[in-house]
């Protein structure tokens, strides 16, 4: 009987960053047990493993196969692939960065920390190849649990107890409904695999069941991605957790749900359109404006910067909300989304860099502390205000080109429903430029609200992630096309 079962083929090359992965989690797991001395090398094992598992990213880049499929197709590394992986990876990495003072400092366990941190980076890489319900499932638990867990690290205080308990009921939540409307897609379709389902879906039938099972699975990941109205979690989570989980949660995590949503909807539902199509303008158009409404009455950084992420993460739906108008519309739309979540990490990481940079001074995370911030700390107030600025959209730094790209696959099209956004999308554009211009004349123009003018101390690993963060965020503003090269890649890959 067993002679029946033939043992999967494996491409060793294309599963090698998720490998590197695994090995670095077991030898931070080793280095761990082994006492205290090895304590100090924690951080710097863990971020080893991430550089190393770059590595075959670069190698998988450059190879002469493309495209790279395994499990009948349910696994692909092709380009859009590798460039997830790749953000995925370098935003990890930064995250140790932020992590290893801050962590080291505090009553944390750093092997654990480190641990949760890998595992869910693992999930993550996953996720960017997974084409079968099953491996999105697998993935998002995978990256899901452990940032449970990362919420809720600060382990007495009530705030980070509250976060990771938030965190935790919504998610499991919101799995809940998105793996029930997974199942009826099996149901009706018979099959796990993507391009399967999509097979199915095409003979044109209209089932209300498969209506109900697509808009299921959109709203569980719409839950992941906090769009309005399933953002509640959000605010108190980032709020709760360490600053350096909440940088994560905000970029790598979030960027992981867009993924699945694009892999789901882009080939799985693809003929679907008519139905994921409107949901995805409303959630973006309630995301982008409640987001940037609510973060204008902010007092508090951590949670301006939550309510920030909400309203990013409807710029970053917009471009799926006319995908599937055309299969160049679907190619522009994969094209732009890529290239948002690249530039979106290195501002969003570089501000919550600052953010503990000058926490470490000023033990608060009051918008007003940053008062005269430049009279001590001009070079964090300098870098702070290209963060926020780039944010905005303004040139030459990052992020308005990740506004154009968006705001042309909008527009070419050539239907209402992407004018229509496109108009919201320059109009919440303004909105946010007040509170981000507000946090910068705090900066410099108003006084040291204690008097207190001691400059502040940035680690080595902190000023590292501030270095990389900045340098791609100017270097993306004035040199777009080597962001735009790797969408035009994504784009190719998806179809």
């Amino acid at each position: 009987m067993l002679l029946a079962f033939e043992a999967p083929s494996l491409d060793y090359h294309a599963l090698a960053p998720e490998l590197v992965l695994v090995g670095a989690f077991v030898a931070v797991f080793v280095a761990d047990l082994a006492g205290l001395r090895f304590k100090p090398l924690l951080a710097s094992i863990a971020g080893l493993g991430l550089l190393g598992a770059m590595v075959p990213v670069l190698t998988l880049v450059v190879s002469d196969e493309p495209v790279r499929a395994m499990f009948g197709g349910g696994y692909v590394v092709d380009n859009f692939a590798l460039a997830l992986k790749a953000l995925f990876i370098v935003g990890a990495y930064v995250v140790i960065l932020l992590s290893t003072n801050y962590v080291a400092e505090g009553d944390y366990w750093e092997g654990e920390y480190y641990l949760m941190l890998l595992a869910s980076t693992l999930g993550m890489v996953v996720m960017a190849s997974s084409r079968d319900l099953i491996g999105i499932f697998v993935a998002l638990e995978l990256l899901s649990i452990p940032a449970y867990m990362l919420a809720a690290w600060r382990k007495r205080d009530p705030k980070s107890n509250e976060a990771g308990l938030k965190y935790y009921l919504i998610g499991v939540f919101a799995t809940a409904v998105m793996l029930y409307g997974m199942s009826l897609i099996f149901g009706v379709t018979g099959t796990t695999d993507l391009a399967g389902i999509a097979d199915a879906l095409a003979t044109g039938e209209s089932v209300p069941v498969i209506t109900l099972a697509v808009v299921f699975v959109v709203v569980g990941f719409a839950f992941k991605v906090s769009a309005v109205p399933f953002h509640s979690w959000a605010p108190d989570t980032y709020e709760g957790a360490p600053t350096p989980v909440a940088a994560f949660l905000s970029v790598s995590s979030k960027a992981a749900g867009f993924v699945a949503l694009a892999s789901l909807c882009l080939v799985g539902f693809w003929p679907q359109s008519d139905v994921w199509q409107p949901l995805f303008w409303v959630l973006s158009v309630a995301s982008m404006t409640v987001g940037n409404l609510v973060a204008l009455r902010q007092t508090n950084i951590v949670r301006l910067f939550a309510y920030s992420s909400v309203a990013q993460g409807g710029y970053m739906l917009a471009p799926l909300a006319v995908a599937g108008e055309s299969l160049d519309a679907r190619r522009e739309s994969i094209g732009a989304l890529v290239v948002y979540l690249i530039v979106y990490g290195a501002m969003n990481l570089g501000a919550f860099a600052i953010i503990i940079a000058v926490a470490r001074k000023t033990r608060s995370g009051d918008i007003g502390s940053y008062g005269g911030l430049f009279t001590y700390a001009p070079g964090l107030t300098v870098l702070m205000t290209v963060f926020l600025f780039a944010l905005a959209g303004i040139p030459p730094l990052g992020g308005w080109y990740a506004k154009f790209v968006v705001y042309k696959a909008l527009v070419n099209p050539g239907i209402a429903a992407g004018y229509v956004l496109a108009v919201v999308l320059a109009v919440n554009t303004v909105i946010a430029l007040f509170y981000y211009a507000r946090i910068a004349q705090k900066m410099w123009m108003e006084p040291v609200p204690d008097d207190d003018r001691t400059p502040i101390h940035v680690p080595l690993s902190l000023a590292g992630a501030l270095a990389i963060c900045a340098v791609v965020t100017l270097v993306l503003g004035v040199i777009p096309n080597l962001v735009g090269d790797i969408g035009d890649l994504a784009e190719l890959a998806v179809l």
